[in-house]
Formats: structure tokens, sequence, C-alpha cells
């Protein structure tokens, strides 16, 4: 258990163009001042770390990652993730572990090690232009960077707020 609430990763392929986008993302957010038990991570293609890194306790978990939803590229979405539903579990591959996969496993890996998932996961993405070899992100997903990092702090905020203790009448 730790007494870090929040955890952002960063996850993507800096030399697959606009998969490098949860990774920039993360770069520039740590200019930024956190609350505290906020941690911030590039985790890039390690799924497997990730998928174990969840387990640690905290209350909330934001991935940013490059998100194929079919809107125009650059869009920026926040997604709520679903960790309580059990889904297929994934072949493991520890070069193609995306989010899913990633959030996939978590049950089982939490029934093996005897970690706590977070309460809630969050996916800030942004639809991609290319995700052809290549290093560096489009213009449109470039110019979305920022965006991206001001719904991260906003999450960041809204999950790092103590949790409210209620009393009985």
């Amino acid at each position: 258990m730790t007494d870090r609430t929040v955890l952002v990763a960063g996850v993507g392929n800096i030399f697959l163009g606009d998969d490098g986008f949860g990774v920039e993302t993360v770069r520039r957010l740590s200019a930024h001042p956190l609350p505290a038990g906020v941690e911030v991570v590039d985790v890039g293609v390690r799924g497997v770390d990730l998928a174990y890194r969840l387990l640690d306790g905290y209350r909330t978990a934001v991935l940013v990652d490059a998100t194929c939803r079919g809107g125009a590229p650059g869009t920026v979405y926040l997604i709520e993730a679903d960790v309580g539903q059990p889904l297929e579990v994934p072949v493991l591959d520890g070069h193609r572990m995306g989010p899913d996969a990633v959030l996939a496993l978590l049950a089982t890996l939490a029934a093996g090690t005897g970690g706590e998932p977070p309460g809630r996961v969050l996916v800030v993405g942004c639809e991609p232009a290319s995700l052809e070899e290549g290093i560096g992100l489009s213009e449109p997903v470039a110019a979305a960077v920022e965006e991206a990092v001001r719904v991260v702090l906003r999450a960041v905020d809204e999950a790092a707020q103590p949790e409210k203790e209620t009393t009985p009448c």
C-alpha cells in the first residue's frame, strides 16, 4: 500500500510516430506543480511494469496514450475505464501491451499478488494521425499535447482531493 493517491502514466512507443503521445504528454506534465500524492511516470512500452504499478494501492490511475476512436487526428478524449468488468485476458506480449491489455490483466494479477488495483482508471487519449515508424508527433497530435496536459491536471486535481468522510446521523 502506498500514500500516493494518483498514478499518471504515459504509455506509448516514441518510435511509432503519434504513439509517442502519452510519453510526450507526461514529459510536459512534469513541468507543472502537482498535488501531494501524485506520481507521474513514463512507462513507454513497459506494459507489464504498468500492470504491477497499478496494484500499488493508488485510488486513481490516469493513463495517457494514443487512442484510435475514429475522430479527427488530434482529438483529445477523456475515457473512464471500467476496471470492475472481467475482460478477455490477452496473450502476454511485453512489446504490445497497451492500456486495454494491462487493464484486462489486473484482476488476475491482483488475485495472484494480493495487490490492490485503483478504484478509478481514466484514459486521456488522443486520436493519432500516423502510427508508422518514425520519431516525432504529427502536427495535429503535437498541437493536442497542451490540451491533454490540461485534461490530466484537472483529473489529477479532482482525484487528489481528500476523500470526504461520512458520519452517521
